[in-house]
């Protein structure tokens, strides 16, 4: 299905029969992706007695218990409730389904044992950020699906840069890391309070999604994009965001 769609007076079309999916399901046992020192996640069949919860135990029905980590488990959708005192809940505050979204790919600069993805990187690679932005750290590899990422103090973003980030607008961040903040930081999280201004003046309806991978396939660029956000009362939740090629009509 084909539509037409307006972004900064231009006219774009899409179809929105071929979607481009930079979400990492979340997957049992080992060799899935997976952090915070978390071991992997399990998907079993209930067990009542002598029954079990699966076709090919004899049983009519799969009934499955899945037990997982919102935030160490594949790709997930997190609000500032990630770091307030206060309940921000994702079903209750996410609001944002579709957007336009650019796509970045960034190369985080070395400092010692760190990979800092720095202001001055995402000023050039996107100096008009849209509402979203997915950002692609280099080098890209198919291993970011499987990684453990636990003791790897993986990339992440300079405070400054989340600042200007939402300096510029950008509600909807997403990221093919653990983490916008650094793997052992202190509990200082500087970029999460940083992007949700919080606590000085929360941003309840700005999300960080983390654990998405985008495959070289997509180009950097502009996108329509749908976020798919699991109904779930906490900070985060699994998620599925869609992209969508944008032709200029």
């Amino acid at each position: 299905m084909q539509i037409r769609l307006e972004y900064r007076n231009l006219f774009y079309k899409t179809d929105l029969s071929h979607a481009l999916d930079i979400s990492i399901a979340v997957e049992a046992g080992e060799g899935h992706v997976r952090a915070w020192y978390l071991g992997p996640a399990r998907i079993e069949p209930v067990r009542m007695g002598d029954w079990v919860g699966e076709v090919r135990s004899g049983a009519a029905v799969n009934f499955r218990d899945v037990y997982f980590n919102p935030h160490g488990h594949g790709t997930h959708t997190e609000t500032l409730g990630h770091i307030s005192a206060e309940d921000v809940s994702v079903r209750r505050h996410f609001r944002d389904f579709f957007c336009f979204a650019h796509v970045v790919s960034v190369l985080p600069l070395r400092v010692e044992a760190d990979a800092l993805i720095t202001l001055e990187a995402l000023r050039r690679a996107c100096p008009q950020p849209a509402e979203a932005l997915v950002l692609r750290t280099l080098p890209n590899s198919t291993g970011k699906q499987t990684q453990n990422y636990s003791n790897t103090n993986p990339a992440y973003l300079a405070e400054e840069a989340a600042l200007w980030l939402r300096e510029q607008g950008v509600k909807h961040l997403l990221i093919d890391t653990p983490s916008v903040d650094r793997e052992e930081d202190g509990g200082k999280l500087l970029a999460h309070h940083a992007f949700w201004n919080y606590p000085q003046a929360p941003r309840t309806g700005a999300t960080i999604t983390e654990l998405v991978f985008v495959p070289d396939e997509i180009s950097d660029g502009l996108y329509f994009m749908n976020l798919q956000v699991a109904a779930f009362e906490n900070d985060a939740a699994p998620s599925r965001p869609l992209l969508f090629a944008l032709e200029e009509d």
